[in-house]
């Protein structure tokens, strides 16, 4: 990089901010482009025009990976020639990464462009990831399983803001697990069909057994326990103000309709990337319990994996890997995972991990081990853990392009 351009860009909705620097740190120019293709072109050209004077022979831009601003800009980056004759590469930068370098700094003047100086300066240092890999069938993945993804998230934090308000409604129930599932048929109808927990408390526990057959469709072994468990619950709920109970009613009523909305959503998107991961051949899917959908968010995010030296590599850029705490001749036996890395890849990791360890004795076994051995958060820590050793598996299987065959005893 000793002769090289190094290029930093702020981007933004409407427009990117550029700072150019020479190696040796001294600015060689400033300005601003549209975040447009007219833009794109403006910026190409004043790179080249200023690596051409000052007869740099590589160039090296780097950007945050913030929202999807940058993405436009970075295909066209990877196709235009004005440039690409110098030997580009472009570089994502991790935002987390950015701001930390950017804390060594606590004298910065409170200008436009800072941010843009901060990340060549970053490039001018080093130590940053590899280059962008942008491969179109890829990143089409790419899209569904990180849209999956945000679908997740909304999922579940509408499901923990229902369960906040079925407390209101029915208390003891959002307390106790009378039904496996407080989203299943049975339980969202409890909910739904009945204005409160006074309506169940008086009906006659006759009814309320052939409601709770009908709905779950005759699948309960014991409804007539069944009925009295929610009977019983209900009796023992808080009473709220009608005009409160109107409220939360309708309150729960919406919430419903968001859940069943997102698993909708999922649904779709599941069958979208079970269809796009075929043009993708991995063997991934030979490892029992992980399926298409799970392979895909991991594949989607890894890309070529030669881009890796190592599977130490890969854990590291999934942000499964410790900080290291040690001083003299002390060494802590717990640290934090790193707060860097790639949130989708590690989160398509950790589920294929949970799903797998049911299935693969060796990971069960060690996962049990780790879990006996944690005393607090366990589970969390264990699969944690476990992910970990998953990593290596799933780098030695894309490396090498070999189907996975378990170890004797699964």
């Amino acid at each position: 990089m000793s002769n090289s351009l190094l290029v930093g860009i702020d981007v933004s909705l409407k427009d990117n901010k550029v700072r150019i620097l020479h190696p040796d740190g001294t600015s060689l120019s400033k300005f601003t482009v549209l975040n447009s293709v007219t833009g794109a072109k403006a910026f190409t050209q004043r790179v080249a025009a200023v690596a051409e004077k000052h007869n740099f022979d590589s160039i090296v831009i780097g950007l945050e990976s913030t929202s999807v601003y940058g993405d436009p800009l970075v295909y066209f980056l990877k196709q235009d020639a004005a440039i690409n004759r110098f030997n580009t590469k472009i570089h994502v930068l991790n935002p987390t990464q950015v701001n930390k370098f950017k804390q060594m700094y606590p004298d910065l003047p409170k200008t436009d462009d800072i941010d843009a100086w901060i990340i060549a300066e970053h490039l001018r240092f080093g130590r940053i990831n590899k280059e962008v890999y942008m491969d179109d069938k890829y990143k089409a993945l790419q899209k569904l399983t990180r849209a999956r993804y945000h679908t997740v998230q909304s999922l579940t934090k509408e499901k923990n803001w229902f369960l906040n308000n079925l407390f209101l409604k029915f208390s003891s129930l959002a307390q106790e697990k009378i039904f496996s599932d407080r989203f299943g048929a049975t339980s969202s109808s409890i909910i739904e069909d009945f204005f409160s927990v006074d309506e169940i408390s008086y009906m006659p526990i006759e009814e309320l057994v052939e409601f709770i057959n009908k709905k779950g469709k005759g699948h309960f072994e014991n409804p007539v326990e069944v009925a009295a468990a929610v009977q019983k619950a209900a009796r023992s709920s808080y009473r709220l103000p009608k005009t409160v109970t109107d409220s939360v009613n309708q309150v729960l009523s919406v919430s419903f309709l968001a859940i069943k909305a997102y698993k909708e959503q999922l649904k779709i998107f599941d069958k979208a990337i079970e269809e796009q991961i075929k043009l993708i051949p991995n063997t991934l899917t030979s490892i029992k319990g992980i399926g298409p959908v799970y392979s895909a968010g991991i594949i989607a995010e890894i890309g070529d994996i030669h881009r890796f030296n190592d599977q130490a590599a890969l854990a590291k850029f999934a942000g499964i890997a410790w900080t290291k705490h040690q001083s003299g001749n002390f060494t802590a036996a717990y640290t934090k995972l790193i707060k860097s890395g790639n949130r989708y890849l590690r989160y398509y990791l950790m589920e294929a991990t949970n799903k797998v360890r049911l299935h693969d004795h060796e990971l069960k076994r060690f996962y049990d081990k780790k879990y006996s051995q944690t005393p607090k958060t366990a589970h969390k820590r264990a699969l944690v853990l476990t992910a970990r050793k998953f990593v290596r598996l799933v780098y030695a299987l894309l490396h090498s392009n070999r189907l996975y065959v378990p170890p004797k005893g699964n």
